[in-house]
């Protein structure tokens, strides 16, 4: 049985969410199909909630300097 989905870690989305939104903004596509408007309700609901984590104030970099200083530590899950 192969892998039928992939995990994102919080920031991943976030960051793909927030560049999403902000090219449709520099479009300005006003006009919307019904499902387009619900995809908009799911990506600003999502934001919302993303925003109220601590991933709002990570980067690529803190994460992978977190991952480096952890390596040393030989913790598994």
């Amino acid at each position: 049985n192969g892998l039928n989905h992939l995990l994102f870690p919080p920031i991943q989305v976030f960051q793909l969410l927030t560049d999403l939104k902000q090219q449709r903004k520099e479009s300005g596509k006003n006009k919307q199909s019904s499902g387009q408007q619900n995809l908009n309700t799911i990506m600003y609901e999502t934001l919302k909630y993303i925003s109220k984590t601590p991933c709002r104030y990570q980067s690529p970099e803190t994460v992978r300097d977190f991952l480096v200083a952890m390596k040393g530590h030989k913790l598994t899950k």
